[in-house]
C-alpha cells in the first residue's frame, strides 16, 4: 500500500515536470516566432526606407544637374553638392540592414534635401534675373540696331544729296559755236568756209546760271584739232595728277552765279581745208564739244 502511493506520487511529478516543460517550450516557439517575425518587419521597414531616402537623392542630384548645365555662378557649389549625394547614395546602397547606420543616413540626406532646396531657389532667382537681363540685352539691341540702320539711313542719304549737290554746282557749257573768218587790216572780220582765206577761228560758249555752283575765277582749256589730228594754237600740255592735255589757248572768266558768254579768237595760218574739232576742257573733263569744215 505505502509502494502504491510513493508510485502514484512519483507519476503525479512527472506529469507536472512535463507540463512545465511543454509550456516553456510553447513559451520559446512563441518568443522566437514574435522575434523572427518583429525582424522580418523591421527589415521590410529599413528596405522602404533605403528605397524613400535613395529616391528623394536621386531626384535631388538630377536637379543639381540641371541646375549645373546652366552654368551659373553657384556650379561649383552645385557640383560640390551633387558629389556629396552621389557618396550618401553609395554608402546608403552598401548598408546591409544596420538601423543605426540607416538613422544616420536618414539625417544626412534631409540635411543634403535641406541644402539643395536652398541651392535651387537661389538659381532660380538667377535665373530670374539673367532672364531679365537677356529681354534688357535684346531689347538694347534691337534699339541700337534700328539705331545704325536709321544712322546708315542718313549716311547714305547725305552721301546721295552731296553727291546729288556736287553734281548740281558743276557749270553748264552751252551753245558751243566755232567758225573761221578772214580779218582785214581794218580790223573787220569777214565769215568764210574756205580754209585758205581763214586767218583767225573764232570760239565762243556759254557758262549757264548756277546758284548752288561756287562762284570766283573759272578756267578752261580749249583744244582745235584739224582733219590730221594736229593741236593748233598754243600747242600747250597741262598736267593733271598722271593724266595730261594739250590745248590751244586758256581762257578765264570771272564767274558770279550768273550766265556770262564767253569769246576767243585763236589766230591761224595757212591751214588746209577739212574738219575741225573743237573740245572744251573743265580741268580733263570734257564739258562741251562741236565741228565745222572748211572747203
Amino acid at each position: 500500500m505505502e509502494n502504491l502511493v510513493q508510485k502514484n506520487n512519483n507519476n503525479s511529478g512527472l506529469k507536472a515536470v512535463i507540463v512545465i516543460l511543454s509550456l516553456l517550450l510553447l513559451g520559446s516557439l512563441w518568443y522566437v516566432y514574435k522575434i523572427s517575425n518583429d525582424y522580418k518587419v523591421t527589415e521590410t521597414i529599413l528596405i522602404n526606407e533605403k528605397d524613400a531616402v535613395l529616391k528623394d537623392l536621386s531626384t535631388a542630384k538630377d536637379s543639381l544637374n540641371v541646375a549645373i548645365s546652366s552654368n551659373t555662378t553657384l556650379s561649383d557649389e552645385l557640383i560640390s553638392e551633387r558629389d556629396k549625394i552621389q557618396q550618401l547614395m553609395a554608402d546608403i546602397d552598401k548598408s546591409k540592414g544596420d538601423v543605426v547606420l540607416m538613422s544616420k543616413y536618414k539625417i544626412e540626406a534631409s540635411t543634403l534635401k535641406n541644402k539643395v532646396s536652398f541651392l535651387m531657389k537661389q538659381v532660380n532667382v538667377l535665373k530670374k534675373e539673367n532672364e531679365k537681363l537677356t529681354v534688357q540685352r535684346d531689347s538694347t539691341a534691337i534699339v541700337l540696331g534700328k539705331t545704325k540702320k536709321y544712322a546708315d539711313t542718313l549716311v547714305e542719304q547725305n552721301f546721295k544729296l552731296s553727291n546729288t549737290i556736287e553734281k548740281g554746282a558743276k557749270l553748264s557749257v552751252l551753245n558751243l559755236q566755232s567758225s573761221a573768218v578772214r580779218q582785214k587790216s581794218s580790223g573787220k572780220q569777214i565769215s568764210t568756209d574756205k580754209a585758205s582765206r581763214a586767218d583767225v577761228l573764232k570760239i565762243s560758249f556759254m557758262i549757264a546760271e548756277n546758284q548752288i555752283a561756287k562762284s570766283g575765277d573759272k578756267t578752261y582749256y580749249v583744244q582745235v584739232i584739224d582733219s590730221k589730228s594736229n593741236v593748233l594754237g598754243d600747242k600747250k600740255t597741262e598736267f593733271f595728277g598722271e593724266k595730261s592735255l594739250n590745248y590751244s589757248f586758256v581762257t578765264s572768266v570771272k564767274y558770279e552765279n550768273k550766265t556770262v558768254k564767253v569769246e576767243q579768237d585763236l589766230p591761224v595760218k595757212d591751214i588746209e581745208s577739212g574738219s575741225y574739232f573743237v573740245n572744251i576742257f573743265d580741268k580733263v573733263e570734257l564739258v562741251s564739244k562741236t565741228s565745222f569744215t572748211l572747203k
